[in-house]
């Protein structure tokens, strides 16, 4: 084995987590042990440094940003919900987004950039964020005076709206967000859905439709940890096929020594224990992704499929030029609808816009 070679330890600790878990389901301590021993042979000490370092807001915000600039994979749903939330409520003279997602409101500066250089009257907007990740009271404050620092500026009529304490995305209703009857609700779900319970999933939508919204946008992680209670080797080789592919791009877009990549690298490997350990005794359950296919069966019970329009197809083409080779669109086969974001073919990010039915 080269020593720094990526691709080559890449393999090697594939292929030693894939007989770590074989041990596991054959209760081979011996085994485990040895493939342990190991895979800590092969371990970065850079990242063991990295991990132990804490996250505040300020560090979080910079590697987010510092992801965009190198790779399209959070952008890529921003541009397109924005198309599809600036089409949906074209012409109207109060906007109320609810925002549910993991972005830390970096989404919306350019749509705040959009509608200050709309040819009528520039629109009032609400931005209602709910904080979810974690994200405490203080951290989404700090962002509300931002993004109203940035409204001035662009000279958009901007009100925030911060709903917090909630120990869950099935509490929300109606009276949280204030609503008024002359707004005009947009519903921006951004790599939030998969923290909802999977029996909870069904009654969150009909509260999101209950909300009234024009259109309803919706980005996931293409990967199925849908039966992570009850097939371990399935959730464990899904693990390792889809983390498998973040960590390569990561590889690929960042320097070896890039802090943001190692922090990057660290939250995925929280989310994979996240996984592989959710549903043991005493560990709580955890957010399980689906696939495109399946959250379409589940959104068309209660919301119709909107196409994207062909100006926000291009604005996301137009976005990907941006970075190296190896990212492209595609559609999604069978019944689900929406657009693909793909790693050198392989489906990473799923973006979609919906209408309630």
């Amino acid at each position: 084995m080269q020593q720094g070679d990526p691709s080559v330890v890449n393999k090697w600790a594939a292929s030693l987590l894939t007989e770590c878990v074989k041990a596991i389901a054959d209760k081979d301590s011996a085994k485990i042990h040895h493939v342990l021993w190991m895979l800590n042979e092969l371990s970065s000490p850079a990242l063991l440094s990295a991990a132990e370092k804490t996250h505040s807001f300020e560090s979080a915000r910079k590697v987010i940003l510092k992801f965009q600039e190198v790779s399209p994979w959070t952008t890529f749903g921003h541009v397109a919900s924005n198309g599809a939330i600036l089409e949906a409520l074209e012409g109207e003279s109060k906007l109320h987004i609810i925002d549910i997602s993991n972005t830390y409101c970096t989404q919306w500066p350019t749509l705040l950039e959009s509608l200050a250089t709309r040819s009528d009257d520039t629109p009032r907007l609400k931005l209602s964020v709910v904080a979810t990740g974690g994200a405490g009271g203080s951290v989404v404050k700090e962002i509300g005076h931002r993004m109203e620092k940035f409204a001035r500026l662009m000279g958009v009529p901007f009100e925030f709206n911060a709903v917090c304490k909630l120990s869950g995305l099935s509490e929300l209703g109606r009276e949280e967000f204030g609503i008024k009857e002359d707004e005009a609700v947009a519903v921006n779900c951004i790599g939030a859905l998969h923290t909802v319970g999977v029996e909870s999933r069904a009654e969150f939508f009909r509260t999101v439709r209950s909300l009234r919204p024009r259109i309803v946008t919706v980005v996931e992680e293409e990967a199925d940890f849908s039966s992570n209670k009850d097939d371990f080797l399935k959730c464990f080789n899904e693990c390792l096929r889809f983390y498998g592919t973040f960590v390569e791009m990561l590889e690929e877009s960042f320097a070896p020594t890039s802090n943001e990549r190692l922090m990057l690298e660290r939250e995925c490997s929280r989310s994979i224990l996240c996984l592989l350990s959710c549903g043991e005794d005493g560990v709580r359950d955890c957010g399980r992704m689906e696939k495109a296919g399946q959250w379409c069966s589940r959104l068309s019970e209660v919301f119709t499929p909107a196409s994207f329009s062909e100006d926000a197809v291009d604005d996301v083409k137009a976005l990907l030029k941006r970075y190296q080779r190896g990212w492209s669109l595609s559609p999604p086969g069978g019944d689900a609808s929406g657009l693909f974001l793909t790693w050198k073919d392989e489906p990473v990010v799923w973006a979609s816009a919906w209408k309630p039915s």
